[in-house]
């Protein structure tokens, strides 16, 4: 089983000799476990509130479950016990030590909001992806990605061709699959599915049609790189627009999915409003629609929109790898002229257009022009 050297760590490193508490979130089986176990020094307690009465303890007698683990310590997958964030607080507020708290868990919004009410100012919050290309095949150090072709000629890595691309587009970019630990794909993603409906999901509605969800799911994952229209996605599987509103935001919370926002101004008025939908591992797309290998994907009717979904995906892999948001919007306007990605970066907007060709021609940087005026106001 091969062992993935994460570009977070450093980050990690460095923001836990500053701060008392550290919060790393992201989606199931991202490998926020196995990274910080892999940075923890013997003195460090490990305690997961997976485990029913550890997170007994630390819901009833948060300061008692403290008091039994002593510091420093990680506790793993803790949105199961939120009361713990008080005590924490206190403890921070009494002198914690730098590096005290090490948190993990999987319902990023909820977390980070949670974290942000009861420890703001106290906490350094950090979003681990799935493995970025660069963590795969990459040499040498990572950082955001910029349109600088001095810095981009300089990036090495393990080339491949078209068809290559597309295996690592079917692959994923799941930590335990692409390590080699499991290796039936399709046992693989299952299962994953069916623990996600299971925990994840299931922590947060009460009562759903799991069967109902998964369609919804794949029927969200034919709409990769498109322009989110909930009506249409809730008819397609018979459930109300709310319903639809309700579960989209439910794979956004749990970072299966995630949105390009319109990039308007004042000088741009006719933008469309409409988010753009990805989704954050394209091999879990591949498998949801049911591509049975990478050839028939790569010739398949979703071959362009999986390769934009693709390139946006680890774009942005670069900039939650740094520990910074991503500066990504695209652009689209009522007279249909569209750029696939925008980068804010030094005050000025870079327009990129992702196509699937050998024979790129000016035509497509021809939408460019609308950003004349768009140096950030």
């Amino acid at each position: 089983m091969q062992f993935f050297t994460r570009d977070l760590a450093k980050i990690i490193g460095q923001l836990s000799s500053e701060y008392a508490c550290l919060l790393v979130t992201g989606a199931r089986q991202s490998g926020k476990t196995t990274l910080l176990r892999s940075l923890m020094n013997p003195k460090r307690k490990y305690v997961s509130l997976d485990d029913l009465d550890e997170r007994k303890l630390a819901k009833q007698e948060p300061a008692t479950f403290l008091a039994l683990h002593g510091q420093p310590i990680l506790i793993d997958e803790v949105q199961y016990a939120p009361e713990l964030f008080s005590v924490i607080k206190m403890a921070i507020d009494n002198g914690a030590a730098p590096g005290s708290f090490w948190l993990t868990g999987s319902q990023v919004f909820s977390l980070m909001q949670l974290s942000q009410e009861s420890l703001a100012g106290r906490v350094a919050i950090l979003r681990l992806p799935m493995l970025s290309q660069h963590e795969i095949y990459g040499e040498g150090t990572s950082s955001p990605f910029l349109v600088d072709f001095n810095a981009l000629a300089t990036r090495t890595g393990q080339e491949t061709d078209l068809q290559g691309i597309y295996e690592r587009i079917w692959n994923g970019s799941m930590p335990a699959f692409v390590s080699g630990r499991y290796t039936d794909r399709a046992i693989y993603y299952a299962s994953y599915l069916e623990t996600y409906l299971s925990r994840d999901v299931g922590d947060i509605l009460t009562r759903f049609d799991k069967m109902l969800f998964n369609d919804f799911l794949r029927a969200a994952a034919c709409r990769v790189g498109q322009l989110l229209n909930i009506h249409n996605l809730a008819t397609d599987i018979d459930v109300t627009d709310d319903t639809a509103r309700r579960w989209l935001e439910i794979l956004e919370r749990s970072d299966v999915i995630f949105y390009l926002h319109p990039y308007f101004n004042n000088l741009l008025k006719r933008t469309v409003k409409q988010k753009k939908l990805y989704f954050c591992d394209t091999g879990l797309v591949a498998y949801l629609t049911k591509f049975p290998n990478a050839e028939t994907l790569a010739h398949g009717a979703l071959n362009g929109a999986i390769l934009e979904n693709y390139v946006v995906s680890e774009i942005r892999k670069t900039y939650l790898n740094a520990g910074r948001e991503a500066p990504l919007w695209y652009y689209r306007d009522r007279d249909k002229k569209e750029i696939d990605l925008i980068i804010e970066a030094n005050g000025f907007l870079h327009p990129l257009e992702i196509k699937r060709t050998l024979n790129p021609s000016h035509c497509l940087k021809a939408n460019f022009s609308v950003l004349d005026h768009g140096a950030v106001p």
